[in-house]
């Protein structure tokens, strides 16, 4: 078997959706594996609905996903068969062409272990949001990553699709709380020797909601997964490279990870002084030494939350 699909499903309001665009595929040689993440909304009646033999259906016995997520993505690669893998929200959909336009980039880039396409973000409503920005064919680890530092990438988990076997060698996508930068780091440890390769066409289908994990979850958990996301920048960029392209995009790469993650930091302790300004303002500065974060740091975010409810 090619390809295997999984589905950690907890949220339903577009489980269906997001089926049916994996089942319409042009090309066939796939599996679908659904994990019910021990849901309260009708996960079980949904999956019931299709009858198709290449769905395989598990129910796990407790919550897994929410802060450890990346365990519950873990667990269905686990169950994987096929020779390449993709990670698929459960809110989600994919293009009736996405498994025969990586077939044909994998076909192209035998040898590499992660291949990505360009995505189409919608609404709840399924409606066209914007594109995410387009990528060269082919980049090493070290480009891809400056692109990304650089906010000229936008990605998800759901665009990549991954060697399974090389997934699984690696140990798995990368363990963050709230898999906050997991599917990034996963992709650059895949493309850590090879590099990446990418299709323009826009065959996935992000879709934006409140209840997307970025929107929701602990700011404190969000501060240790973007100091974790920290320690795994400067233990990779330790090593110097043999190329020397990728050797001057690394002494720029040590150079750009304090401030993107410094504006990481700012930007969650912003979005949380939106909830409740007053009472969280006090609990960073009294945890503040805790995090390495600085009392001008939390002026800055008090000023961009304020800003932000300021102007809209």
């Amino acid at each position: 078997m090619q390809f295997t699909i999984a589905i950690p499903a907890y949220k339903s309001k577009f489980l269906t959706e997001c089926i049916q665009s994996i089942l319409a595929q042009t090309y066939a040689d796939f599996e679908l594996i659904i994990i019910n993440d021990c849901s309260p909304e009708p996960i079980d009646e949904i999956a019931g609905q299709f009858s198709d033999p290449r769905i395989r259906y598990y129910k796990n016995e407790v919550n897994i996903g929410a802060e450890h997520l990346v365990k519950n993505w873990n667990n269905a690669l686990d169950k994987a068969s096929g020779e390449f893998f993709v990670m698929m929200g459960d809110d989600d959909r994919i293009e009736a062409n996405y498994l025969q336009e990586f077939a044909v980039l994998i076909g192209k880039y035998k040898d590499l272990d992660v291949f990505h396409c360009r995505s189409l973000m919608i609404d709840e409503n399924s409606s066209p949001i914007k594109l995410t920005p387009s990528w060269p064919e082919y980049e090493t680890v070290y480009d891809s990553i400056w692109h990304r530092l650089s906010g000229f990438r936008l990605q998800f988990i759901s665009d990549f699709v991954y060697r399974t076997t090389a997934l699984k060698n690696n140990g798995g996508f990368f363990d963050i709380p709230l898999a906050w930068a997991s599917d990034d780091i996963t992709a650059y440890i895949a493309s850590k020797d090879l590099g990446i390769a990418h299709t323009n066409l826009p065959i996935f289908n992000y879709r934006q909601t409140r209840y997307t994990i970025s929107s929701s979850g602990s700011a404190e958990l969000k501060i240790k997964a973007i100091l974790m996301e920290k320690n795994w920048y400067d233990a990779f960029l330790a090593a110097v490279p043999s190329n020397e392209n990728d050797k001057i995009t690394r002494d720029n790469l040590c150079k750009m990870v304090g401030p993107f993650i410094q504006s990481k930091k700012l930007r969650t302790i912003a979005d949380s002084l939106a909830v409740n300004f007053f009472s969280n303002l006090l609990k960073w500065y009294k945890i503040r030494s805790k995090y390495n974060i600085s009392s001008l740091d939390i002026v800055k975010s008090a000023f961009k939350s304020l800003k932000k409810r300021w102007l809209g």
